[in-house]
């Protein structure tokens, strides 16, 4: 199975798709893409992945999109060093923290929404930072409070799906200038996930296009 992985370094839903690849211990083919030059709207990248947005996971050239998406098809089809729990109840809370990153706390602050602050909306950066500050520091709150207290990472001593989203959010609001120490069980998360393998290979700073 060959597995090319279309994104970029500095992107968070790239840096999902990275960290869960690099727990699974699967090899693949990274293909950056430029935002900046904007090939992510280009017609070739835009064939594939019709929304324009990164990642892409080509597995045997069939595009898979949607962070989400992604990791539960790696999960499901490398079960081994497993990102969910086997009880049903358990993995509900693993996914809820993942669905609560990728869909409540990243979209407020995603490319799209702070060049629409920027440009449509007239704002000055200082009102942009701290708008991402703003909803970061409330999606943190909320998940401090339904991550498990105890344990290396989210739920337990070993990474779940939980952390493969909460590690590149941390990321990012620690560059958005977002006080992470206000969030201590978070902040000890990330502090581990700073000496795990699978994190570090998976971190912006080591990838190609850095």
């Amino acid at each position: 199975m060959k597995l090319r992985l279309l994104n970029t370094a500095n992107s968070s839903p790239s840096h999902r798709v990275r960290i869960a690849l690099a727990l699974k211990g699967l090899d693949y083919e990274y293909v950056a893409v430029d935002l900046r030059k904007q090939a992510h709207k280009a017609a070739d990248y835009v064939a594939l992945n019709p929304q324009g947005l990164l990642p892409t996971l080509e597995v045997d050239g069939v595009p898979l999109a949607q962070t989400i998406a992604i990791v539960e098809w790696l999960e499901e089809t490398f079960p081994n060093l497993p990102l969910l729990p086997s009880e049903a109840l358990a993995r509900a809370k693993v996914r809820r923290v993942a669905a609560m990153i990728a869909t409540d706390i990243t979209p407020l602050h995603s490319m799209r929404v702070s060049k629409a602050i920027l440009k449509d909306l007239g704002q000055t950066p200082d009102v942009l930072r701290a708008w991402a500050q703003r909803w970061m520091s409330e999606g943190f709150a909320a998940v401090e409070r339904v991550i498990d207290p105890h344990g290396a990472f989210c739920f337990g001593d070993e990474p779940t799906m939980a952390d493969v989203f909460l590690v590149p959010a941390v990321h990012i609001a620690k560059v958005t200038g977002v006080d992470i120490t206000a969030f201590p069980r978070i902040a000890a998360i990330d502090a581990r996930a700073a000496e795990h393998r699978a994190f570090v290979a998976a971190h912006p700073s080591r990838q190609p296009d850095a």
